[in-house]
């Protein structure tokens, strides 16, 4: 025992040699294999992820009447809208592109026209190089923004706003085209900086053609600043998660299994809604029949219920406390949606409830559920509330199944004296697939309504699917009339004693001048304007865009020779983007994980799924290709 401390020390001393060699070995190894490129040092593995219930560091404070829904155990991840932007090009123009842009834009775009293999078919198809047809004329680079519905699988489409680059010497957008390109989440950044590609866009550009209020120029509208109806669409699912407050894998479990059971698989559904992946996370599959209702679903999904077993007992519970605090009405709403038509017998003796927020409440969930004993409530609503109420009431209609009485009464609120009513009776009408709206399409770029109704009125739509409606028999352009627009590249020419109109356009300045008659009525008129003639429809027409048509009609409202209202939608993709672009955009989105990767492109422009890259087509500057469509939304008010 005596020599138990030297050898302490000479085992001490020993060890640390040998840690030194190992490390100047080591140090050795490292250099060499950096100086020859080898690769023969073992990695450390990744650290397992640890699956055991730990505190998640969520605080969730919880209204009484979410008590016991998904909603009180867990946040969702992903749930906002995701604001996408990226650089653009846009084709087809007639000289009023532009070749000023940022230089490291120009490097950008070319690198892109590069990489996804098109200059052969630039030089083939218009003559030009990649260079050439940046700096031409016909062309102008545009900043791309759209905003992609929340929990939005592949393939869904949204809206775009385009916009020329700040300090360009392009002059218009009209009549152009957009061709693919990519958009990203985030600020508007270049090259490897910017977050992967989520969505792509496309399609042809629609200016408003609309007074901006206040202004005093002869020509007010901003042909600088367009939207592309439909024209985004996402190229990757976006993921939903749902992260548990207090970590659990039981009650995980528990969640799961009550998500699982409200939503089951549908048939092509990949796996199952609800996918639990650990103690604190659950991922979210959205079923195929509620892809085009993406918003829809998850609200159903935050407010549904733990426990399955007791349904009525639920919305018993819900009933009370809203009765009992009528501002949890929106979550009330929900709940008896996510519970079903268990819920009806508890809530429909509510209907006639004096207090307006939970007989909205209720009204609104037994439509959403289909229950027919809703429609005498709301056609009284309809007719006699207040204002907002009276759209809300129009607009639930529109959920409840088959039923002569309600399309009669809606017919009837077509002659309302409120322009919104009969907007929202018309708009309510379309949905229930109404005969009495007839329907054109015209050359499929746009679709035409006639509206049966006493009070004269336009329509227009500026985002989804282009469509005008008119609304009354029989309008007609009054006469005596001579109108000359667009630097009279348009003119339109008629005395009160002729039958028809005579209608002088041009192509483009400098052009030769067509020459065509048509009648005075609107539902004659409109389509001429759209319709361009061909050996397969020779009848008369100019061939314009839904933007240069409507254009037309306002300036012809403007100048007096329309004696109708004339309505247009909000730009609701403008207040969308400034709504959700936030400074934190980028925090905590499972979208924007670095598992999203661009999709491989081949050397024939298709991407690895098979899709084409559209840019190995390059439309020619005079091609006006057909806008594309999605559902109608609301609308504003167009000042005079």
């Amino acid at each position: 025992m005596p020599c138990a401390p030297a050898c302490r020390e000479i085992h001490f001393t020993l060890t640390r040699i040998l840690s030194w060699k190992r490390v100047v070995i080591a140090t050795l190894l490292g250099a060499t294999c950096l100086l020859s490129g080898c690769e023969i040092i073992e990695k450390v593995p990744a650290k397992p992820k640890n699956e055991r219930a730990t505190s998640s560091g969520i605080t969730l404070d919880v209204d009484p009447i979410m008590r016991g829904t998904v909603g009180a155990e867990a946040i969702m991840v992903g749930i906002s809208p995701t604001v996408v932007r990226g650089y653009g090009i846009v084709v087809g123009l007639k000289g009023t592109g532009g070749r000023l842009m940022p230089a490291e834009v120009r490097a950008s775009l070319l690198q892109e026209i590069a990489r996804r293999g098109v200059a052969d078919a630039l030089r083939a198809e218009l003559g030009m190089s990649p260079e050439q047809f940046l700096n031409s004329d016909d062309t102008a680079i545009v900043v791309v923004e759209g905003v992609v519905p929340p929990g939005a699988p592949k393939g869904s489409k949204f809206d775009l706003r385009v916009s020329a680059l700040p300090g360009t010497d392009s002059t218009s957008l009209e009549g152009g085209r957009l061709y693919s390109c990519d958009l990203h989440p985030g600020p508007l950044l270049i090259g490897s900086r910017q977050a992967g590609i989520i969505a792509s866009a496309s399609g042809n550009v629609f200016i408003n053609p609309f007074i901006e209020p206040g202004a005093t120029a002869r020509d007010t509208v901003n042909r600088l600043v367009g939207r592309i109806l439909d024209g985004g669409i996402a190229t990757k699912d976006i993921p939903v998660k749902l992260r548990l407050v207090n970590s659990s894998t039981s009650r995980a479990r528990t969640i799961q299994s009550a998500l699982n059971s409200v939503f089951p698989r549908e048939p092509h559904q990949g796996r199952e809604t609800a996918h639990g992946e650990n103690a604190d996370s659950i991922a979210i599959t959205i079923p195929p029949s509620y892809r085009k209702r993406t918003e829809e679903f998850l609200q159903l999904l935050r407010h549904a219920s733990l426990d399955i077993s007791a349904p009525e007992a639920n919305a018993l519970a819900v009933r009370r406390a809203l009765v009992a605090n009528p501002g949890s009405a929106a979550d009330a709403c929900w709940r008896f949606k996510a519970i079903g038509k268990r819920a009806l017998p508890v809530i429909q003796d509510l209907y006639d409830y004096p207090e307006e927020a939970p007989r909205l409440a209720a009204l609104e969930a037994g439509a959403y559920l289909d229950d027919p004993t809703t429609a005498d409530a709301l056609l009284s609503m309809a007719n006699d509330a207040q204002m907002t109420s009276r759209l809300s009431a129009i607009e639930l209609l529109r959920k409840l199944g088959s039923n002569p009485r309600i399309d009669l009464a809606l017919r009837v609120l077509l002659d309302d004296k409120e322009p919104d009513v009969r907007l929202a009776s018309y708009e309510t009408l379309v949905a229930r697939k109404d005969p009495s709206i007839g329907r054109m399409s015209i050359d499929g770029k746009f679709e035409v309504d006639l509206v049966p109704s006493s009070q004269p009125m336009l329509y227009v739509s500026q985002s989804g699917k282009p469509k005008i409606a008119v609304f009354g028999e029989g309008i007609a352009i009054e006469r005596p009339i001579t109108l000359l627009a667009w630097s009279d590249r348009l003119i339109v020419r008629g005395d009160i004693d002729e039958d028809k109109l005579t209608v002088a356009y041009r192509y483009a300045p400098g052009a030769a001048q067509e020459v065509q008659q048509v009648p005075p009525q609107l539902s004659e008129f409109i389509p001429f304007l759209g319709h361009k003639t061909s050996v397969e429809r020779p009848f008369p027409g100019l061939g314009l865009t839904y933007g240069e048509t409507v254009g037309a009609l306002h300036l012809l409202w403007r100048s007096g020779y329309l004696k109708t209202d004339f309505k247009a939608e909000q730009d609701r993709v403008l207040a969308a983007i400034l709504r959700n672009q936030r400074e934190d955009e980028l925090d905590d989105r499972p979208e924007l994980e670095p598992d999203v990767i661009e999709p491989a492109r081949a050397a024939d422009g298709t991407t690895a799924d098979g899709s084409p890259s559209d840019l190995a087509s390059i439309p020619s500057p005079t091609e006006s290709p057909e806008p594309v469509a999605s559902p109608l939304v609301p609308r504003d008010t167009v000042p005079r």
